[in-house]
């Protein structure tokens, strides 16, 4: 959701080849991406696309940072992993990548070990947020939205813990790194995650989240490439083929409203 600076993380070792065994080979295409949902979409369609001769490698990262990097570098083809605050967020990525198509929002939520409801929350708490300005913005704006704290007004969706200026039960923040929200989860009170790192821990942010996004969030994932690669006939295939029937039952039956299809 990798930012900026964001996660300290390392690129998984694993890169997955999916041979295209049809004729008239279109090429390779590789696609960097974190593994839940991301990957796993992916992968699901990898069949499809050889079968339109495209031979599909994905190369999974723990970390918002280097897939970015390594598509600006040229070692991906696209990636998917992010939403277009995030992509806005860094002047060179914005510059140089922009979104081909999106796929599905994600929504973010509190969560806790210690405490089963947002009002058993108690005075004082310490609540664990995501460091980077897009995702730390949207975790106090989630807050807000419930009446949990007050926003200055001009702060956007870059707003960040100084920006508070009505705190009623004085929460105190933490700010790290988005892959290590759900490692802290018992050292905090409560701590806001992304979707996708709460499901790579076996959290639904339906079922075990305080609080939750509406399925009406503007952070839709979406697949970035490289600025005049959109109309990439490699990437249109790989648009129609995430944005198919097959993918969205697999998204409605598989994470029970954690992710939400947009197409």
């Amino acid at each position: 959701m990798k930012k900026v600076i964001f996660i300290i993380g390392g690129l998984l070792a694993g890169t997955i080849l999916f041979a295209g065994g049809g004729k008239d080979t279109t090429g390779v295409l590789t696609i960097g991406a974190t593994p839940v949902p991301h990957a796993e979409l992916l992968n699901l369609v990898s069949s499809d696309l050889a079968a339109k001769g495209i031979t599909l490698r994905v190369r999974e990262f723990n970390d918002y940072v280097q897939p970015n990097e390594a598509l600006i570098a040229g070692d991906l083809d696209a990636n998917f992993f992010q939403h277009i605050p995030y992509l806005d967020s860094n002047d060179n990525w914005k510059a140089r990548l922009v979104s081909a198509f999106g796929i599905h929002v994600e929504p973010l939520g509190l969560f806790s070990r210690r405490y089963s409801t947002i009002n058993d929350v108690p005075n004082g708490a310490l609540i664990a947020i995501p460091n980077d300005p897009t995702n730390g913005g949207r975790a106090l704006l989630l807050l807000q939205s419930r009446g949990l704290i007050t926003l200055n007004s001009n702060s956007g969706l870059m707003a960040t813990p100084r920006d508070i200026n009505s705190n009623p039960k004085n929460f105190r923040f933490t700010e790290l790194e988005a892959a290590q929200l759900p490692r802290v989860l018992g050292d905090v009170d409560a701590a806001v995650i992304n979707g996708n790192f709460a499901l790579e821990a076996g959290l639904n942010p339906v079922r075990d989240s305080l609080i939750i996004e509406g399925a009406d969030s503007p952070y839709v994932n979406i697949v970035v490439v490289r600025k005049g690669s959109e109309d990439d006939p490699r990437i249109k295939a790989l648009e129609a083929a995430l944005k198919s029937e097959k993918i969205k039952e697999f998204i409605n039956t598989n994470y029970d409203g954690a992710v939400v299809a947009v197409f």
